[in-house]
């Protein structure tokens, strides 16, 4: 399929979700407990039947991990490095750091479904499950610098939940019912659509009052540096075709809207990471087929 095919209908989605949060007044509550849904049950139950029902080869996809937890730590490194270059602020590099690692999970599953179909989307789970812990890790750090409470958090987190559940019930050999099947693979089908539309109606652009070229900075780092390191460390492992191209479209991913909620729930600046998200969005609908095709 051509790039535009592959990333249009995602795209569309959220664009929708911009237009049905600007001419419907469903309210704040609507969407807030339409997001719970989609990251509690919904997107969980995706990962788990991904992960549950694809046959396992670490021998084979080992690599590709490794990679991806590579381009991870690469991406928090990168942002690390700026903090003598920026003067803001209490909290607002803090907060702004986690923009440069963390990934849109939502955009990551639907488009790695339209690159390589249940195949592609099994891949980006396992690595969903390796990136989430330590995306969180570092992003809790950098905003409370200590990990007290950290592993309670991760423990409860239903992505590494759902993920390392479907990995335990894959390993165990036992059959999946057709009627759980079929239920799992609707409600991961819902995750999806609900998913890229919450993206849409989440995007905000204004509320920047503050740090214009450190946005630029991660920005940048998201989106032109981390597919790029994705990239090297794809030819550098000899990652196989539809492995390297999903690495680089997971390097090129915008940030998860997760970032603001944890600025906003630990005392950073919600509305500066809100902005790089938004703009980050906006700019990817132009960097990511470019790095798509860079990747074929």
């Amino acid at each position: 399929m051509s790039i535009a095919s592959i990333l249009l209908p995602d795209f569309s989605l959220i664009l929708l979700g911009v237009i049905l949060m600007r001419i419907t007044r469903w309210g704040s509550e609507f969407w807030a407990g339409l997001e719970k849904m989609v990251y509690y049950v919904l997107f969980p139950a995706l990962l788990f039947y991904s992960t549950s029902r694809t046959p396992l080869d670490f021998s084979a996809t080992g690599r590709l991990i490794q990679a991806a937890l590579l381009l991870v730590l690469g991406g928090v490194a990168m942002g690390w490095l700026a903090k003598p270059l920026f003067k803001v602020g209490p909290m607002s590099f803090e907060s702004a750091l986690q923009t440069a690692f963390r990934f849109n999970s939502y955009m990551a599953l639907a488009i790695a479904y339209r690159l390589g179909g249940e195949n592609g989307t099994s891949m980006m789970a396992l690595i969903i499950g390796f990136a989430v812990p330590l995306c969180n890790m570092a992003a809790v750090h950098a905003l409370v610098h200590k990990s007290g409470g950290l592993a309670k958090e991760l423990a409860k987190n239903p992505l590494l939940l759902a993920t390392a559940s479907g990995v335990l019930f894959n390993l165990s050999g036992l059959p999946m019912p057709e009627v759980a099947g079929v239920l799992l693979s609707r409600m991961g089908n819902a995750s999806i659509a609900l998913g890229l539309i919450l993206v849409g109606a989440g995007l905000r652009l204004s509320g920047l009052s503050e740090g214009k070229a450190m946005s630029t900075y991660f920005i940048a780092v998201k989106l032109l540096a981390m597919p790029a390191l994705a990239m090297l460390l794809g030819r550098l492992f000899g990652l196989p075709w539809l492995q390297l191209q999903i690495l680089v479209m997971f390097g090129a991913l915008p940030t998860a809207s997760s970032a603001y909620v944890l600025a906003a729930r630990l005392g950073g600046n919600a509305p500066l990471v809100a902005f790089i998200i938004s703009a980050g969005t906006l700019v990817s609908i132009a960097t990511l087929p470019l790095w798509l095709y860079l990747s074929r």
